[in-house]
């Protein structure tokens, strides 16, 4: 019922809410750290961090008294491999994003302390899970505290693709606005249409809750089975992957890269599309066929793209897709928001300093 969903909707939030309060709130220790007790403890936890992560997560480090780090203090460059190699010598845990490759060779420079592996993304595909397992390291990740971000920035990025405000905006600066015409720039409307989402999650629910107000038609996903609870939210129909490519008028991605998800965006997808449809990436390059979408996009078999994630990151400036006037590209900038990459940083670094505590952490990937 309307009810029912309505209800969803608000204990998600309010969940929502509560695990953004818990993300930045610094964690009480058992019992306080007097200085006495600081001065007595032998050895702190010895942690690295691979960027200069937003401040609140570093607060949270520095006022724990429960572990020294050593970052690399750039927030333009990740930290060489060679020097990241050397760095992770001896920890006890590591905090890093999701330019650092976490492979056997990472884990076996690190040695036999490392317990505890904190990332500061919602994706891991970066982490070689297989290795991490095999040696009981622990995994903390940050879902969640990003889904309106993304969400905003997955609408803007819609918008900005089927509505052809780069394209416009470039006309403008340029001189290509002349005389009014009856189609010049002319894009797809979200009003009556059937927006298809392709791995229906919080994010993909997120997306769904903004878009409802242009008077989207119907909201269809697919994902590896039905998801009822998610998609009664916001009342979207379980389809096939087919159906969802040929129903589709505009078609936003937002499932984990998996072996299985990998490159699923293809000519396979692209083929069944409508030539009018607005296809969307915020979740992870990977999972699209470049030169399927690069051919779709140049022969007209769908109108537009808006990607916000590519292979490699960042793509090159020579990239064929950079060349089309019906490809938005941005710089995996989804959960680029202060608030957002504030909550990521604080909840990464309660993250870790509950795991080298033996202790639940408040967002951990189960392996």
């Amino acid at each position: 019922t309307q009810t029912h969903s309505l209800l969803a909707m608000w204990c998600s939030r309010m969940a929502l809410r509560q695990l953004q309060r818990i993300a930045v709130a610094p964690l009480n220790i058992a019992g306080g750290l007097t200085s006495n007790v600081q001065r007595e403890m032998s050895t702190l936890s010895r942690v690295y961090v691979t960027r200069q992560i937003p401040p609140d997560g570093l607060k949270i480090l520095r006022e724990s008294g429960q572990v020294q780090f050593e970052l690399w203090d750039s927030d333009d460059v990740p930290v060489p491999r060679k020097e990241l190699l050397q760095k992770v010598k001896g920890v006890d845990a590591l905090l890093c994003v999701l330019t650092e490759k976490i492979d056997a060779e990472l884990l076996d420079a690190a040695g036999p302390n490392l317990k505890v592996l904190s990332t500061m993304s919602v994706g891991f595909d970066h982490i070689s899970l297989e290795e991490v397992k095999k040696r009981g390291i622990r995994v903390g990740y940050t879902p969640d505290v990003l889904t309106d971000s993304v969400a905003e920035l997955t609408v803007a990025l819609l918008l900005t693709t089927s509505r052809r405000l780069i394209e416009a905006t470039h006309e403008a600066k340029t001189g290509g606005w002349g005389t009014w015409r009856t189609l010049w720039l002319c894009g797809y409307e979200l009003a009556n249409s059937t927006v298809g989402i392709l791995g229906l999650g919080r994010i993909g629910v997120a997306i769904a809750e903004r878009l409802a107000p242009f008077k989207v038609k119907k909201f269809i996903y697919t994902d590896i089975a039905p998801r009822p609870e998610l998609a009664s939210a916001i009342n979207a129909e379980y389809v096939s992957f087919d159906e969802l490519a040929k129903q589709s008028d505009f078609l936003t991605v937002c499932c984990a890269l998996t072996p299985e998800t990998k490159e699923i965006c293809n000519k396979n997808l692209f083929s069944k599309m409508k030539n009018t449809s607005i296809f969307i990436n915020t979740s992870r390059g990977g999972v699209v066929n470049q030169e399927d979408l690069y051919e779709a996009l140049s022969t007209g078999q769908i109108a537009g793209a808006g990607l916000d994630v590519t292979v490699p990151e960042p793509l090159p400036t020579n990239h064929p897709l950079f060349t089309l006037k019906n490809c938005v590209i941005l710089p995996h900038i989804a959960s680029a928001s202060y608030t957002t990459r504030n909550a990521m940083s604080a909840l990464a670094a309660n993250n870790l300093l509950l795991g080298l505590r033996g202790e639940p952490m408040i967002k951990e990937l189960k392996l």
